[in-house]
């Protein structure tokens, strides 16, 4: 009886061990890290303002007065990007996923339709975002079309939807195929039907498990907005570029970088903790 006792005490023990070695080792890592980026941190602000030219640079990207006079009106500019990427986002989802059913399709019968969506994925996937913007931007307008329908609003965004539909397609495509083809089978055997089979079984998961992709092209989307202002529209680029010329500085797009930043950075943390937390659960 004694000896019963003994050996949980003793591997409990030697749990707490190892819990403590664990702990000291995050600690140890933990010093470390925070040792090496300050020194870096340290380095950069003690070298870098002994270059040369530091005053130039600091008076040309880094004006506080000049900061300060253009922050509100590059905020009231990125409302603008907000509002393209809004109504962007959910056209390249359903878009995104339209195509991605496509290619998915397995009766011969559809197969044009499958062929399209490949052929769509290669084009747009292959042409460089801001080509497509001005092909379509400046192109479509150039038919000589009544208004609204020459706005650069209305095309730029037709070609950020049409580029971003592609890579989205394929992020769908993927958390399709990811579904084993045994649950197919099983709620085929069950009596589902083709459709509520890839309704009911496959798209819940798959759009689950792409969740954390889709989330960096969001992203990347609220950034490339501000490529539409090539072809018009005044977001926060092209304002910081309209402040750059007046004040002869080169603060405004330290701000509209700035500006993005605040964005980008939590969503970049948000799409990090969902990928890790789906690794965990797949651990």
């Amino acid at each position: 009886m004694s000896e019963l006792s003994a050996g949980p005490s003793r591997n409990d023990a030697a749990l707490t061990r190892r819990q403590a070695y664990d702990r000291a080792l995050r600690r140890r890592s933990l010093r470390v890290a925070a040792g090496s980026t300050l020194a870096v941190v340290l380095a950069i602000v003690i070298l870098v303002p002994m270059a040369p030219g530091w005053a130039r640079v600091q008076q040309s990207f880094f004006n506080g007065e000049v900061f300060a006079r253009t922050f509100p009106r590059l905020v009231e500019a990125f409302l603008l990007d907000v509002a393209i990427f809004a109504w962007s986002a959910p056209m390249i989802a359903i878009l995104g996923l339209a195509i991605a059913l496509a290619r998915d399709v397995r009766n011969p019968v559809l197969y044009p339709l499958r062929l399209f969506g490949a052929v769509y994925t290669d084009i747009f996937r292959g042409v460089p975002v801001v080509l497509t913007v001005y092909l379509i931007g400046f192109g479509i307008p150039g038919l000589g079309l009544d208004r609204p329908w020459n706005s650069p609003y209305i095309w730029g965004t037709v070609a950020l939807v049409l580029t971003y539909s592609a890579y989205v397609a394929e992020i769908f495509r993927s958390g399709i195929e990811s579904v084993h083809a045994s649950q197919r089978n099983a709620a085929l055997s069950l009596g589902l039907s083709g459709q509520d089979t890839m309704r009911y079984v496959v798209l819940p998961q798959a759009i689950r498990r792409v969740i954390p992709a889709q989330m960096n092209m969001l992203i990347a989307l609220q950034k490339d907005v501000a490529l539409l202002s090539f072809i018009g529209p005044v977001e926060i680029f092209r304002q910081a570029g309209v402040f750059k010329s007046l004040l002869a500085n080169f603060t405004p797009y330290v701000v509209a970088a700035c500006i993005f930043l605040v964005i980008t950075i939590p969503a970049t943390r948000l799409a990090d903790h969902l990928i890790a937390k789906q690794n965990r659960a797949r651990s």
